[in-house]
């Protein structure tokens, strides 16, 4: 059973408030056994305090704004309301402040006009450009500014991607976590720069959206949530790592994930808030819930909770308004003694100083009173209280952001095949443009899964956006027909391809190129049930090269796909284009034309088989028992290329991947220890700031190589650096490891330096006995190469 708020209460005033606390806190797991291998949650408390580490002026100011506050309005800033953003934190009009507008989402600001739609996570990712990771987050930071909000929903590390099938991969970045930890810091780093708060979420090991919250029957529970259970190791290695990243990068707030973590829900599971995200990384900001993520009022304040979001739990069926295991129930809480008045007093600290910090008190803009006509989460009849919308309504923010999101659409398209150098295009005369993905979306401009015509952008869900313009990649085919004279020839019903013989549909005589253009759509609160691409994609492609000899094809995906026609005789290029924005026809047509040489890496692991893949999601359980919905993360460190790698198993196209249209060299692997860098196997005890002991961000190593364009072609490359760790390490390490990666651009005959710097956490294992980060002695394996399974130098290094 779950306690209420107020069921709390009740039994403190027959027990110490500490015990009722504790009990509380992780009642589902207590109903539970240990999960042995796969860990437990064990208790700790008390929540941290903020220390304001990097943001000491700011904490001041927050202490000083605190002690204005009345116990009614201390309920109110821990707690959300209706009103016209997605989450609201409601103004306090006596003292100056305005209120928190927090608004999705992760790719665009959603509930909002005139603002631009990005590059989904995947996309980002597939450019393997921390120059554009950081322009994304910046430009994002900007729009959210512009309309008048505060915080923004963004960026995500969870899901991470263990299983190819999750549904919200595609808002992430990739399954790799140094990649995402890359990801994760530059695009903070760019969101905080216009001075808005940047979110990571979902905290953690987040990985499925089937049962991501309960079964209800009426307000019943009769199910909980999934509970991922997975081991310490697999925890530090591989979930927390992007999330150390983002809070090293200064993160304002980190939002817990739906599920249970070990058997305790996230959002109360003090092992997750208070011990591995406020101690051992130093998070210095907010824990928010996801929207309707809390199921108790005390227990997830004193596991680590700081703000209740939405406030009441309107998404299943319960009334959105005061209802709250927050709001009221904190202040009456504290005058009861059932929660220590300081721990409140911390919450409120962490939610203003990133907003001090920021500059949020000076001078932001107020929320766009269009804003709140769009926002159908909570509309206007549900507000019951004060907001500001005196701004300027329908506020144009999306300045010339859309050349960046063509370059980034542009440089994250991975080009899988080229055969005889099909692209780029050689000014054809005649194109076929075949696949309902081409096109003018219907009804509208809108992401969703039940239209068959027009191309797709984003994924469903919070995480989505809506778009104010948009290039299709058929009306870029067309503006590109008219410089070069070519005639363009559309067919975009996918049925009528598959089910057609295509000579019989075609002008006379075959044409010089044929376009195939498919989709895959995910969304949130589903998972995949299947990696091929939708409307018949496959049989699409197997029409059209049955006579086109020159087929090009272009998906638009979520993540991974199954490519059954890849070693197809006519099918001579293939381009995976992911999410990339509303740029989408002008991004895909630059790659296509030349004017940008394609340099995208896949952000993961493409199977030769859809039965090859391992971490499949928990679809069903054949059991009533309330606590049935528990998954083993039994795979542990083997996910994506790690877990092929370890299995010494063939695949399609390997993590890493994507051709160019020149080519590359790499020579001169070399070795420099840094400075006076003391490497030991134990890192030094330090302080812990912001992202952990400060010792294991320190850099011990550089590792340099040589980079040449050896072809004919301008264009950028993407060196990478692996690591294997030496044989002392503990089993189940993986074979190789990413540990570097720089996109380079080079004109022909061109060589440039690159340089990955090794940090210690780089080097270093998750040591389960010593709780800490250990260096293993021996030979270390360092790979360099153009993919996780093209390694052109290799060499071994000793560096402890």
């Amino acid at each position: 059973m779950l306690f209420s708020f107020l069921q709390v209460a009740a039994l403190a005033a027959t027990a110490t408030a500490q015990s009722a606390v504790s009990s509380a806190s992780n009642s589902t797991s207590s109903y539970l056994p240990i999960l042995g291998p796969y860990g437990n949650s064990p208790p700790v408390y008390p929540s941290p305090n903020a220390t304001g580490i990097g943001w000491e002026a700011a904490l001041e100011k927050a202490k000083a704004f605190l002690a204005q506050l009345t116990p009614e309005e201390k309920d109110d800033m821990v707690t959300g309301k209706p009103g016209p953003c997605v989450g609201n934190i409601v103004p306090i009009p006596r003292i100056g402040f305005n209120g928190l507008c927090l608004q999705d989402g992760p790719l665009a600001i959603r509930v909002a006009d005139y603002a631009s739609v990005f590059a989904a996570g995947v996309s980002t990712a597939a450019s393997f450009d921390k120059k554009l990771m950081y322009e994304r987050g910046l430009y994002m930071g900007e729009e959210f500014r512009g309309k008048g909000a505060q915080v923004a929903l963004s960026p995500v590390a969870g899901p991470l991607g263990r299983s190819a099938y999750a549904g919200r991969n595609w808002e992430g970045f990739s399954p790799d976590p140094y990649l995402t930890g890359k990801a994760m810091e530059e695009t903070i780093k760019g969101i905080q720069a216009a001075g808005v708060q940047a979110t990571a979420k979902h905290w953690i090991a987040n990985e499925q959206e089937t049962q991501r919250n309960p079964t209800y029957n009426g307000s019943v529970i009769v199910q909980e949530s999934i509970s991922s259970n997975l081991d310490d190791r697999t925890m530090h290695e591989l979930y927390m790592w992007p999330f150390a990243n983002a809070v090293r990068a200064g993160v304002s707030s980190v939002m817990c994930s739906y599920q249970r973590l070990n058997g305790s829900y996230t959002c109360e599971n003090s092992k997750a808030l208070n011990g591995l995200l406020k101690e051992e990384l130093g998070f210095q900001g907010y824990v928010m819930s996801d929207w309707g993520g809390t199921h108790s009022g005390v227990p997830s304040i004193e596991s680590g909770l700081d703000m209740n979001m939405p406030g009441g739990l309107g998404l299943y069926g319960l009334t959105f308004g005061e209802a709250s295991d927050f709001g009221r129930n904190v202040s009456i809480a504290v005058s009861n003694g059932t929660l220590d008045a300081s721990r409140v007093d911390d919450m409120i600290i962490r939610i203003m100083t990133p907003y001090f910090h920021l500059g949020q008190d000076v001078d932001f803009p107020l929320v766009d009173p269009s804003s709140g006509d769009l926002n159908t989460f909570s509309p206007t009849d549900t507000w019951f209280r004060y907001f500001n919308l005196n701004g300027t309504r329908s506020r144009d923010v999306r300045g010339n952001h859309s050349e960046s999101i063509r370059e980034l659409g542009a440089s994250a398209t991975v080009m899988l095949k080229n055969v005889n150098n099909t692209l780029p295009l050689k000014a054809p005369k005649v194109i076929a443009i075949f696949g309902n993905d081409a096109g003018e979306p219907a009804p509208g401009y809108l992401n969703q899964n039940n239209y068959e015509a027009g191309t797709l952008v984003a994924g469903g869900g919070s995480g989505t956006g809506r778009l104010t313009s948009l290039v299709t990649p058929l009306d870029a085919l067309k503006a590109q027909a008219l410089k070069t004279g070519a005639i363009i020839e559309p067919y975009l019903n996918n049925t009528l391809i598959a089910d057609t013989d295509i000579q019989t549909l075609l002008n006379p005589g075959q044409p010089d190129v044929c376009l195939v253009f498919l989709k895959t759509w995910a969304e949130e609160a589903a998972d995949r049930k299947s990696l091929d691409t939708d409307w018949r994609g496959n049989d699409v492609v197997e029409s059209v090269a049955s006579y086109c000899s020159n087929t090009v094809v272009i998906t638009h995906s979520s993540g991974i796909n199954n490519l059954p026609f890849a070693n197809h005789t006519n099918v001579t290029a293939i381009l995976a284009a992911h999410f990339p924005g509303e740029q989408t026809g002008n991004s895909i047509v630059d790659v296509l034309y030349g004017a940008v040489n394609p340099s995208g890496k896949l952000p993961y692991t493409i199977a030769l088989e859809i039965d090859d893949y391992n971490a499949l999601p928990l679809t069903s359980v054949n059991s009533t028992d309330p606590y049935a919905w528990n998954i083993y993360f039994e795979e542990k460190l083997e996910i994506d290329y790690r877990y092929f790698d370890a299995q010494n198993m063939s695949v399609r196209y390997e993590f890493g991947f994507g051709l160019s249209y020149t080519t590359f060299s790499v020579s001169d692997l070399t070795f420099l220890k840094c400075g006076n860098a003391t490497v030991t196997s134990v890192a030094p005890a330090g302080a812990v700031n912001p992202g952990g002991n400060e010792a294991l961000w320190e850099t011990l190593w550089y590792v340099t190589v040589e980079l040449t364009n050896t072809g004919t072609v301008a264009g950028a490359e993407v060196p990478q650096l692996y690591l294997s760790l030496p044989a002392s390490a503990p089993a189940g390490t993986p074979p190789k490891q990413l540990r570097g990666f720089e996109k380079v651009y080079l004109e022909p005959g061109a060589s440039s330096t690159v340089t990955f710097p090794l940090m210690r956490r780089d080097l270093s294992y998750w040591d389960i006995i010593s709780q800490d980060w250990l260096i293993p002695e021996g030979e270390f394996g360092f790979s360099v190469g153009f993919s996780s399974r093209d390694i052109k130098l290799t060499a071994g290094l000793t560096v402890v």
